[in-house]
């Protein structure tokens, strides 16, 4: 029979279609033929970009020249602009302000061909490294609320270049479902006096049915009422609110786990396109002790349609159970 699961956090409830129970072969990915030609995020083609802002590079190379390892440029085509102030105002019963903020394309490699399944795991250090030092860098900007970093895969979800590349968008405002996630968590602490996500953890550690995989400091679990099949979290053991206070060492070890999720991933569900965010505390609200930082990577399997979009219910046609399986018994 199938299942209505509430998500803990948000209260969002989702449809667990248990008896279409769709397994990983199910899912038909199609892979476009590659595009090819020009590439501005290539090495040599430096000048096509706006200037980096931040790079790790070989010792003796030049900004702006090839010999980066990581490279960080504001989006060409931004959606939000740094430059002006925020111009708060009312037209009448709305709220309008300026397009301030920041839209930064972190380059993850200079080889093209690269995926976050295949880059070394001091690669994806380094890229881990890059979010965290241009989150530092932006949050002194006293006009800014909130940093989003995001990734898109594939066409089928939303990316526009094959370049191995994550986006971050700081904004001036705290996006709604940020602030319900955070809202949330604030409600179970009131209740319960102890992070819900820390408690989740503790639950998924004791009844390994979801867990896809742990190290020392991480543990990635598909979650109890995910929108989508298939989806993921991963989340430091230790509490923590801001993804940018993390120590060195977690860094490293956060690298392992997403690695060895993304082999699972491309290995069950031959290399789909997918999503992923970085879930973390709004600038000014502080090292909160009922929020919990972590990543949320969403492969883009199914559709969303007239039901989810008039209702705000999920149909998921596998239950998570059966995709921490699938995940975590693969060999990679």
């Amino acid at each position: 029979m199938p299942e209505l699961r509430k998500d803990p956090i948000v209260g969002r409830w989702v449809i667990i279609s248990t008896e279409r129970g769709k397994r990983p072969c199910d899912f038909i990915v199609k892979h476009p033929d590659t595009k090819g030609g020009f590439c501005p995020f290539c090495p040599g083609n430096e000048d096509k970009t706006p200037k980096e802002v931040l790079s790790y590079r070989e010792p003796g190379t030049s900004q702006n020249g090839p010999g980066w390892r990581i490279r960080v440029v504001p989006n060409k085509y931004p959606a939000l602009r740094i430059e002006g102030n925020l111009g708060r105002r009312g037209d009448g019963v709305y709220d309008i302000m300026n397009g301030i903020g920041a839209h930064e394309v972190i380059i993850e490699s200079p080889n093209h061909e690269d995926t976050l399944s295949t880059v070394s795991a001091k690669q994806f250090e380094e890229i881990l490294w890059a979010y965290r030092d241009r989150m530092v860098d932006l949050k002194k900007d006293h006009r800014l609320r909130y940093i989003m970093i995001f990734k898109n895969y594939g066409d089928a979800a939303g990316a526009s270049l094959e370049h191995p590349h994550t986006q971050l968008i700081a904004l001036p405002i705290i996006p709604k479902r940020v602030q319900e996630e955070i809202d949330g968590s604030l409600e179970y602490y009131n209740y319960k006096e102890r992070c819900i996500f820390c408690d989740v953890i503790r639950q998924e550690l004791m009844q390994m049915k979801r867990v896809v995989t742990e190290n020392g400091d991480f543990i990635a679990v598909t979650p109890y009422a995910p929108k989508t099949p298939f989806s993921i979290w991963i989340l430091p053991k230790e509490h923590g609110a801001r993804f940018e206070d993390a120590q060195k060492n977690q860094y490293r070890n956060l690298a392992e786990i997403f690695s060895d999720v993304h082999k699972r991933m491309d290995k069950v569900l031959n290399k789909p396109p997918y999503n992923f965010i970085l879930h973390t505390s709004p600038i000014k609200n502080g090292d909160l002790e009922y929020y919990h930082w972590h990543f949320e990577i969403m492969p883009v399997l199914t559709k969303v349609a007239g039901f989810e979009w008039g209702t705000g219910f999920y149909i998921n046609p596998t239950p998570p159970e059966d995709a921490a399986m699938f995940l975590r018994e693969v060999k990679i």
